[in-house]
């Protein structure tokens, strides 16, 4: 074959090869599957659930590993719902002060299929007992595992014992610890707290009231976990890790994890809520009522109302580096839902909504404020800024709080997400208070400027110095862009005569910093762990402070009557009485500004057209269960978005009927 006959089959190939070319990354079989395509950044650190504390490793365990209780996907604030147990157990005073809590698990639950228990040639599954919940608790205790929970389930009793009981055997006898995992727990045990009463019955013994222990009994931490898995995959001579291979028992399975790349989870079809759609179990069940506005929103649509969970045949998450990639891949149909980046905010967002360019290619946008706050915090300690400096000091804080404008803050730096906080407990949370108004978190420079004379500062001035009082704002940020915020502080400050010095260092100084209690002012937030006002209002509790406690009172702040009605507070479930407690509390708070309440965070969220019941939750909740996903819709719009472009591929071809067809006939001819 010479040259112009290979250049003619070339130039065929190119043309069949342009016109058949697409950008889908996914297999064309799977266009019609009601998949649920999510990207991901950072990969997971463990999927073991005793362990796993961050939201990315409860992005896949919150679905292969099912809980006692779950949350009502609507309702706010927070609804404790049954999950694995048949209801949410009520506290139980016993005879010794001790308080308990009884749950009864579901007949018939299974765990995933799964060669460690086979080992012997059996099944490849087994039925989910009372037993793997004190197995999964056990876990929590044992120091080996490294549970960073231990602190608040070290409630229940003999826990903490069981802990030190095993470490010790482990370490004086070297027989117990080659011991199966399951007989070294039988050996060291029983757990005081931890009562097996039957197959499926469970009693959790607490030495003091808490009733926010029912929380954790909706997350990964104490869902049951089967020994023969902890005991199969050790991570050595080869062997995969536990911490990498989950058993559970949720709504889906992991099919396929390759963290680094792409993670699969495959709708577990022996899941009690598929199984036994007639039990209309809460938690595997779509919800018949919700919040003010849900009806509105689409969100109890008959269609889905008292159907059984999940919807979604396969959740696929891919690794994702750089967001400017991934959104284009979401505008391009390719991701269902997406946040809101910087690149693109301006043409995403107009005048505080959606854009019509947006709403043109059907996606909404959902809001929803995080349970979490960030504040600006006075060390306590200081002899300037804090305590020790009584009225003084206070009428400084109080000042200095009123300088502050949190909704020009979120203006400049947040796109306006966020909500101005008014006290520590965010929206969705019992004892958050829309009508409330903090007098000290209203800008005011006048009113701050009184207060600064009548604190013995006027205009700024230190009398000490006769120059401008000279306090140090600290961080664990040295980036630009966190250089600006700081400074954003400091000049409100200046505008009162104060002279407030940024001293950003390392997160790892600052964190040596606050440890030796050598700071002033300093930035902090917090994340909320459960829907509790406990979770929030203990950061200002006594023996959690900083300095003298180690705790997350980060202000070291001390106050022996909020610490009275704390204590209080925390060991009621929500009532008018408790509410009043918080009003006092916050009463509290508001005269001694500890902190200055900046905002809390509004999360954006776009979804497509296709996707079906989309609720932000705000917290770490594995709700994709109720998602469902319309694929038809969603392969019509990636054809229309990703029309193939053809021009190329004509252009090629009649470049070669014009200049290669006509050399072919006269090389024909030739060789006739």
């Amino acid at each position: 074959m010479n040259g112009r006959l290979r250049a003619a089959v070339a130039g065929a190939l190119v043309v069949l090869v342009l016109g058949g070319c697409t950008n889908d990354p996914y297999p064309s079989a799977d266009a019609l599957e009601r998949i649920l395509y999510q990207p991901f950044d950072d990969p997971p650190k463990t999927l073991d659930p005793q362990v796993a504390y961050s939201v990315v490793d409860h992005m896949v365990i919150g679905y292969v590993y099912d809980t006692l209780l779950g949350y009502h996907y609507l309702k706010r604030p927070f609804t404790l719902i049954p999950g694995m147990a048949e209801q949410v157990p009520e506290a139980r005073e016993l005879e010794d002060g001790r308080v308990a809590y009884r749950f009864r698990l579901r007949p018939g639950l299974l765990f995933h299929e799964d060669a460690c228990f086979s080992q012997g040639g059996g099944a490849r599954t087994r039925a989910v007992g009372a037993a793997d919940v004190a197995f999964s608790l056990a876990r929590v205790g044992d120091p080996a595992v490294g549970s960073p929970v231990l602190e608040t389930l070290g409630k229940i009793s003999g826990l903490v014992e069981f802990g030190k009981r095993l470490e010790d055997r482990r370490k004086n006898d070297p027989s117990f610890a080659k011991l199966r995992i399951d007989q070294q727990y039988r050996e060291a045990g029983p757990i005081d707290g931890v009562r097996v009463l039957g197959d499926l019955e469970l009693e959790i013994v607490l030495d003091d009231a808490y009733p926010q222990i029912l929380y954790w009994f909706a997350m990964p931490f104490t869902a049951p976990v089967p020994w023969e898995a902890v005991a199969a995959y050790t991570g050595q001579e080869g062997v995969e890790s536990f911490a990498e291979h989950p058993v559970g028992s949720g709504p889906f399975v992991l099919a396929r994890y390759d963290k680094r790349s792409r993670i699969v989870l495959r709708k577990n079809e022996a899941w009690y809520g598929v199984t036994h759609p007639e039990w209309k179990a809460p938690a595997a069940t779509y919800p018949s009522e919700g919040a003010p506005g849900d009806a509105e929103a689409g969100l109890l649509d008959p269609a889905y109302v008292g159907r059984p969970l999940p919807f979604l045949s396969r959740i696929e998450f891919r690794r994702e580096k750089e967001p400017i990639p991934t959104f284009t891949k979401f505008m391009q149909g390719y991701y269902d839902a997406s946040s809101v980046i910087k690149e693109s905010f301006d043409r995403v967002i107009q005048k505080g909504d959606l854009s019509p360019d947006m709403r043109s290619l059907g996606i909404s946008l959902a809001r929803s404020v995080e349970p979490s706050i960030s504040y600006l915090g006075f060390n306590m300690d200081d002899p300037v800024v804090g305590a020790k400096g009584g009225e003084r000091s206070r009428k400084l804080r109080q000042a200095m709080s009123l300088a502050v404008d949190s909704k020009e803050f979120l203006r400049l730096f947040a796109n306006g997400r966020g909500i101005p906080a008014q006290t520590p407990i965010p929206p969705g949370i019992f004892g958050y208070d829309e009508a409330y108004e903090n007098p000290f978190r209203q800008p005011n420079v006048e009113r701050a400027a009184a207060l600064l004379v009548e604190a013995g500062y006027p205009e700024g001035i230190d009398p000490a110095t006769g120059r401008p009082l000279r306090l140090s704002f600290d961080a664990g940020d040295t980036g630009a862009a966190a250089l600006l915020q700081f400074q954003f502080y400091t000049a409100a400050w200046r505008r009162l005569g104060l002279d407030v010095e940024v001293a950003a260092t390392s997160y790892n100084q600052f964190q040596d910093k606050v440890r030796r209690g050598a700071y002033q002012i300093f930035t902090w937030g917090w994340v909320a762990d459960y829907p509790d006002p406990e979770n929030f209002l203990f950061l200002l509790w006594t023996p959690m402070g900083r300095i003298h406690g180690g705790g997350p009172n980060t202000a070291n702040y001390s106050n022996p009557r909020y610490d009275e009605l704390f204590v209080r507070m925390k060991a009621m479930t929500d009532t008018p009485e408790r509410m009043h407690l918080i009003e006092q509390m916050r009463e509290i708070l508001q005269q001694d500004r500890p902190w200055i309440e900046n905002y809390y965070p509004e999360r954006y969220a776009l979804y497509h057209s296709w996707v079906k019941n989309e609720k932000p939750a705000g917290l770490s909740l594995p709700t994709a269960k109720y998602l469902d996903i319309d694929a038809a819709e969603r392969a019509l719009r990636r054809a229309e978005w990703n029309a193939a472009v053809t021009w190329p591929a004509w252009a090629l071809l009649a470049l070669f009927v014009i200049v290669v067809v006509p050399g072919v006939f006269t090389f024909l001819r030739e060789r006739q």
